[in-house]
């Protein structure tokens, strides 16, 4: 997979910590938050808030801190294998105060006995939060894997609403 081509970056606070967002000329390709695992610390961009995804995502970003229904309209271009790219479109029909399992994301990309893989593909999602990868659990209602740690995990899946056991 190749790199992709960010015509913009910047970072932007929230109340779980910095995140860095990065744009190409198509959408946003990347919210991380600093020290997530499968990320890169540099972002070979120049920094520009003002890059029209960019601005977007912030705004749409303090919206959902003020009120985590809120729904993005920011356009998107995550780099991934086509693979990738099927979980991570599953991920963003996952509404807010919702939640799926691996199981289920697996069988709507049509690969039922794929859910290892979904999971590594979710793992690796690079537009957290906007491509709610927080919101699949596991199949007995667990936790489990949030690159960005899953204290903020539990955090964002409360603000959303899900009830946690």
């Amino acid at each position: 997979m190749k790199t992709p081509a960010f015509e913009a970056r910047t970072r932007v606070d929230s109340p779980l910590g910095p995140l860095t967002l990065a744009a190409t000329a198509r959408g946003l390709a990347l919210a991380w938050f600093d020290h997530q695992q499968h990320r890169s610390d540099e972002v070979d961009a120049p920094e520009d808030p003002g890059h029209p995804h960019l601005l977007q995502a912030a705004l749409e970003l303090q919206a959902y801190w003020q009120d985590a229904r809120t729904s993005f309209s920011v356009a998107l271009d995550p780099q991934g294998t086509p693979f990738q790219q099927a979980v991570w479109r599953v991920l963003c029909t996952i509404g807010s105060g919702h939640t799926s399992t691996y199981g289920e994301v697996a069988q709507r990309i049509g690969k039922a006995a794929a859910v290892r893989a979904v999971g590594a593909a979710i793992g690796r999602n690079p537009i957290g939060i906007i491509v709610p990868c927080h919101r699949v659990i596991g199949r007995d209602g667990s936790l489990t894997g949030y690159a960005g740690g899953l204290p903020r995990k539990e955090e964002l899946l409360r603000r959303e609403g899900v009830l946690l056991a």
